[in-house]
């Protein structure tokens, strides 16, 4: 396996570092905290702007390492990415399966980061277990149309969004894995609500309701009735190369406390922090394989799954260990007198937390692993 970077990818690093330098300010960071809302437009549009989001949409044709790359830089900056990160994985699956009057109307936004979208996916009884969705899509033979009702449940970006991808139960006769549609509709629909969720990472979700929607079926995205194949597509994209690069803003923000309070002098605090480099490398060594993986067409995958896993858990652990180090004072969140690395010790130990469940909780992961990877049997 190699991973070393090409010269135009070293490029592609050397323009993120710039635009996130320009417009990813302390005020802007603070904003996002404020408002709940992990998005700043000045700096997804600047992406867009120079082309960085069409690079990282993922799909044939497409180079995997610009996606990996485009991510794990904003990650490690702690740049707000999650409203660009969503739009470039649809934008995938649209130019996988969308129509053409999708791809003309729908894809250029999303790759502007002028529009955002949301996963309409979750349920309040489902969690990860897609398969149990309630939601319903019902053919309206009258103006042959689909009428939907249902609920979703952490719909983060959804009271920005300009579209929802949503996963709705078109034929209940189906098998576990079959009868499912996907749309891709406008948030402005009649018949959407969105309430907020606030999180303990600090962040706002939502709960989204439908009662009545109509759509047509220009807001299908594939075959009716084959929305699994399509879910296949989008979640292939999303596990195992975003998410795993937490580690490093946590150590590099510890590191300066630690620096400033004396509390380096401590050789078992240097000891530990040598030990979180060494998983923060092994974090994104685990997130290059998958990257390599998919490069040369022999996944996806359990790969990715591992190093979800791997990374968010190493995570959790280093998060739960600088607050225990940091004492009292890591328990102080933003703009509190005393605050041990001015919040952020706090702020990793919640948002760390809800990290082992997005994407695919740790026990899917395992699952997924044990079953493809070890030939176990199935425990659900």
């Amino acid at each position: 396996m190699d991973f070393s970077l090409s010269d135009e990818h070293l490029e592609l690093r050397r323009q993120m570092r710039e635009i996130m330098t320009a417009t990813v300010t302390a005020e802007v960071i603070d904003e996002t905290h404020r408002s709940g809302t992990n998005h700043a437009p000045g700096f997804i549009e600047a992406l867009g702007d120079a082309g960085i989001l069409a690079r990282a949409m993922p799909g044939p044709g497409q180079d995997p390492v610009d996606m990996w790359l485009v991510s794990s830089e904003a990650e490690k900056f702690g740049a707000p990415f999650d409203a660009g990160g969503m739009a470039t994985s649809i934008a995938g699956v649209l130019a996988q399966l969308g129509t053409d009057e999708q791809r003309r109307r729908i894809t250029p936004g999303l790759l502007s980061g002028r529009e955002l979208v949301c996963f309409g996916l979750t349920e309040p009884d489902g969690g990860s277990d897609l398969p149990r969705i309630k939601t319903r899509a019902v053919r309206n033979e009258t103006d042959d149309g689909w009428i939907i009702n249902g609920a979703k449940m952490w719909t983060t970006m959804g009271h920005v969004a300009d579209w929802v991808f949503l996963l709705a139960r078109s034929d209940a006769s189906a098998g576990r894995y079959g009868g499912f549609t996907t749309f891709i509709i406008p948030m402005s629909t009649p018949g959407i609500t969105v309430d907020p969720v606030w999180t303990m990472g600090t962040e706002r979700s939502n709960a989204t309701f439908y009662d009545d929607v109509r759509v047509g079926d220009e807001c299908l995205v594939g075959e009716a009735h084959e929305g699994w194949r399509t879910m296949g597509i989008m979640l292939a994209f999303e596990r195992g190369l975003g998410n795993t690069g937490a580690l490093t803003p946590l150590l590099r923000r510890f590191a300066q406390w630690a620096t400033e309070s004396g509390t380096i002098d401590d050789p078992l605090v240097r000891d530990h922090m040598a030990q979180l480099a060494i998983e923060a490398q092994v974090a994104e060594l685990l997130t290059q394989r998958t990257v390599w993986t998919i490069a040369t067409g022999e996944g996806p995958g359990t790969e990715g799954s591992v190093a979800k896993v791997y990374a968010t858990e190493a995570y959790q652990r280093a998060a739960r260990w600088a607050q225990a180090t940091a004492g009292a004072d890591g328990l102080l969140r933003f703009h509190e007198a005393g605050a041990a690395a001015d919040g952020w010790i706090d702020y990793d130990v919640r948002h760390s937390t809800p990290q082992t469940l997005q994407g695919g909780t740790s026990e899917i992961n395992r699952n997924n692993i044990a079953e493809r990877q070890f030939g176990l049997p199935r425990m659900r």
